[in-house]
């Protein structure tokens, strides 16, 4: 099967230093857009049975920790992919990526994330998924939104950031061409529409209920992919074939269900029956797993 012909391959060598060692990889896979028009279009749902792929949190890979800049890069050495990532706000009001309100599970730090200033928080090191530590330390978010220009799409959940702080930090660095926002309401895109005309939003559509929310919001379908639960049933294929027929993409997510199966061979299974129901997006904590699932035999 083809890579989806609207990635942008750029080969090249990169080499950078984790954990000590120093890497090298000969290809990553970026992608770019030169204009909101582009990044539109490439979300566009296409009838060549295309799949895209988002890594949640990131990704997990041994070594690499979830929400993490090293993490990101290491998917794009070896696959094109965009990104779920989970801003949350510090006591002296920085914007970082973590998952977790509390600090326990991916740092080497305790308590709440909240309880903490950012110059504490640099102190302390990332866990990747097995909880081992790592010399990769907490991003900001507006770290990753400069190293993600030109390379990917980061796909902003919803946390605990006021959302006017997300929208500076967008328009700061004009962003809307490499930086999508989830939103889980009518209301919440509807905010972003009006203040960030054109950005691509992540909406969520699991049933009727959600579907009709963000219809009467007023926000253009072109704008958006969806979010439809973890599977394409019979709960919810009618919704999946209005959205398609506003040439939404849907998006299915993996990390709850398939990803959590303990071993590659079950998962490679498991991923590949998923696949035989034609999602348009694929999200995972395992997303160099599923491009194999997807692109092999």
């Amino acid at each position: 099967m083809k890579r989806n012909a609207r990635f942008n391959l750029l080969l090249l060598f990169v080499i950078f230093s984790f954990n000590g060692k120093t890497i090298a990889q000969k290809a990553s896979n970026y992608i770019s857009f030169k204009n909101e028009k582009e990044i539109c279009d490439f979300f566009a749902r296409k009838s060549d049975g295309s799949i895209l792929i988002s890594g949640h949190r990131g990704g997990w890979e041994a070594g690499y920790p979830e929400n993490s800049i090293e993490g990101f890069q290491n998917v794009l050495n070896r696959i094109p992919a965009f990104f779920e990532i989970d801003p949350r706000l510090t006591k002296d009001s920085i914007i970082v990526l973590m998952h977790d309100a509390k600090l326990e599970r991916t740092t080497t730090g305790k308590g709440k994330l909240s309880d903490c200033t950012y110059p504490e928080l640099r102190d302390m090191r990332l866990k990747d998924h097995e909880g081992n530590v790592t010399s990769a330390k907490i991003p900001t978010l507006e770290e990753a939104i400069i190293w993600s220009k030109g390379k990917t799409v980061i796909n902003l959940d919803k946390k605990d950031v006021p959302p006017d702080k997300i929208v500076a930090l967008i328009k700061k660095h004009k962003a809307k061409k490499h930086v999508m926002l989830t939103v889980h309401t009518g209301a919440q895109a509807r905010y972003y529409y009006d203040r960030l005309p054109g950005i691509m939003m992540s909406v969520f559509a699991r049933n009727d209920r959600e579907y009709e929310d963000i219809a009467i919001s007023g926000v253009p379908w072109k704008y958006m992919i969806a979010y439809v639960g973890p599977a394409i049933d019979d709960s919810n294929r009618h919704i999946v074939e209005k959205l398609h027929g506003k040439g939404v993409r849907c998006m299915i997510s993996f990390a709850p269900t398939h990803d959590k199966l303990e071993t590659a061979k079950e998962r490679q299974e498991a991923y590949r029956e998923e696949i035989k129901k034609a999602p348009d997006i694929i999200e995972s904590d395992l997303p160099t797993e599923v491009w194999k699932a997807i692109y092999t035999k």
